[in-house]
């Protein structure tokens, strides 16, 4: 069982950037598949960025030179810096894990996910 608690989330102007953290309460042995997902009212969920136990990442293309995921393996701590937040980003961002591979991409089934953390960014 892994716990995931996301933080850092909060409201910020149109340009700015903002950094998001989730921590794993367990350590996780690798091969897993970490990752940050948002969802915006009235929308559906949004695979953000996805990063393996070998520091292999995928980005989706509307965050594409603007977002970057990593992570510390000491920590057990995933991140997500965001630059040049735009309106359309406001949403709950949370983190999800699964163990296996990133391979199946954004639409493969995440065990274990956080509450996720509010992003509000205002023109």
């Amino acid at each position: 069982q892994v716990q995931l608690v996301e933080s850092g989330g909060g409201s910020v102007q149109a340009g700015g950037s903002r950094r998001l953290s989730c921590v794993a309460s367990a350590y996780m042995h690798a091969p897993y598949c970490w990752g940050w997902f948002r969802q915006a009212p009235g929308k559906e969920r949004e695979g953000v960025a996805l990063i393996d136990s070998a520091s292999g990442t995928i980005h989706a293309d509307s965050v594409k030179g603007r977002f970057t995921i990593s992570k510390d393996n000491v920590l057990q701590t995933l991140y997500l810096q965001m630059n040049s937040l735009q309106p359309e980003d406001t949403a709950i961002y949370y983190c999800a894990v699964r163990y296996g591979s990133c391979s199946g991409g954004f639409e493969a089934v995440f065990a274990y996910r956080g509450q996720g953390t509010q992003v509000t960014v205002s023109s």
